[in-house]
């Protein structure tokens, strides 16, 4: 692999998904979205506190920092940039965008849950899967109303999907487990109230 290209993608992916949307926008609203709601700093507590169109623009806007820091090593012709190993250094730039997202070094290593920085990503690199998983989504999400117990539905479905439609890229079906790990690891505290019944419904 392309060593200093590791390290670059790898420092971009976090910085870029480190930018806290969520606060960012809130703020503009007049509200501190990390003391708000849920205190979560992502689009549903964005959209739960300041509405509707504030908390779209948060998803988008986390989607597209996923996205970019995704894309960017695997599209030279667009970007500019030519690396030896594009497809790796790819996942390198997602998984890197999460953690940004997830322990921003804006927010003292606070963050989201990261599921719509890792929607951006996997867009660029594996588009059915994450197709797929956003269905998944759509019908948890409509049928309970549960935001939270949507997205981790779409975390558990990304494995499955990446391996039927891409079976012979065994990158992918790994690095949707890991991310599948990361969301559900990040929600345990919405998985015990779940459980408990005490879950707030969208």
């Amino acid at each position: 692999m392309d060593v200093s290209g590791f390290f670059i993608v790898a420092a971009a992916g976090y910085l870029l998904g480190s930018v806290p949307f969520a606060v960012i926008i809130a703020r503009l609203c007049g509200v501190d979205i990390l003391k708000a709601g849920s205190g979560n700093p992502g689009a549903t507590n964005v959209k739960r506190v300041c509405g509707k169109t504030p908390g779209n623009i948060c998803f988008v806007l986390d989607a597209a920092k996923g996205f970019l820091a995704t894309a960017w090593p695997l599209y030279p012709s667009v970007f500019g940039v030519q690396f030896s190993d594009p497809q790796t250094l790819g996942y390198v730039g997602l998984c890197s965008a999460i953690a940004g997202h997830s322990f921003s070094v804006f927010l003292k290593f606070r963050g989201g849950k990261g599921v719509a920085t890792a929607i951006g990503g996997l867009l660029a690199v594996m588009f059915w899967a994450i197709l797929a998983g956003l269905a998944v989504w759509v019908a948890v999400f409509y049928a309970s109303r549960y935001v939270s117990l949507a997205s981790l539905a779409l975390a558990a479905s990304l494995p499955a999907a990446s391996y039927i439609i891409y079976p012979s890229m065994a990158g992918h079906f790994y690095i949707s487990l890991a991310i599948a790990a990361v969301i559900i690891f990040r929600h345990r505290s919405n998985i015990a109230r779940l459980i408990k019944g005490t879950e707030n419904r969208f």
